[in-house]
């Protein structure tokens, strides 16, 4: 097997979709709306979950939506703007846009919305298989952590299945960055502490 380095295009792909991945929706909605700033509170996160402990809904739904569409966007563009083969490292460069963005200092999101949404425009069966396992899990246990967890790697199997094999690939190693990312909620989960979804705090 030989390796090669990068192609610019792939290079360049993989900046758009950093530069788009970054973009904190969860602190520019919660600003513009006057709310304190989301990082202050509950985790600390940028992401939907956290703003839903703010108690406002529709920004905690904004910021999903947000944060899920730039993936989508990162990967659509790409691939219109540079080709096809730049789907994959637009996706890989917006999901790590998200979880370390240069403008807050490399500390963002654990990366769920961002996983749904560039999932969605790389393989849109395997989202559905995301979202409905989300749900499951969420409306059973209330944990939003464990939801995603069980999600992600549903979603990298499913993706095998019904995607190339690189696009599997890469989505099981989003898969296992946001299991890293979330390596305090599972320390939580088994110890029991893990805040349910509608709980403050």
């Amino acid at each position: 097997m030989s390796w090669s380095l990068p192609t610019l295009p792939s290079v360049i792909a993989l900046l758009l979709g950093y530069l788009l991945g970054s973009i904190p929706f969860g602190l520019i909605l919660t600003r513009m709306a006057g709310t304190q700033d989301i990082r202050s509170i509950g985790s600390g996160n940028i992401g939907a979950t956290n703003v839903l402990r703010t108690g406002r809904k529709g920004l905690a739904a904004a910021t999903l939506l947000g944060d899920a569409l730039k993936g989508t966007v990162a990967v659509l563009l790409a691939a219109t703007l540079i080709g096809p083969a730049a789907a994959l490292p637009a996706a890989l460069g917006a999901f790590l846009g998200h979880l370390f963005p240069v403008w807050l200092g490399f500390k963002g999101g654990k990366g769920v919305a961002t996983f749904l949404g560039v999932t969605l425009a790389l393989a849109w069966q395997a989202a559905l298989v995301f979202a409905a396992a989300w749900l499951a899990v969420a409306f059973i246990t209330r944990y939003s952590s464990l939801a995603a967890l069980v999600a992600s790697v549903l979603t990298a199997l499913a993706a095998f299945i019904v995607a190339p094999a690189p696009t599997g690939l890469l989505l099981a190693i989003l898969a296992a960055l946001l299991w890293f990312m979330h390596r305090a909620n599972i320390s939580r989960l088994l110890a029991g502490t893990e805040g349910k979804i509608g709980k403050k705090g």
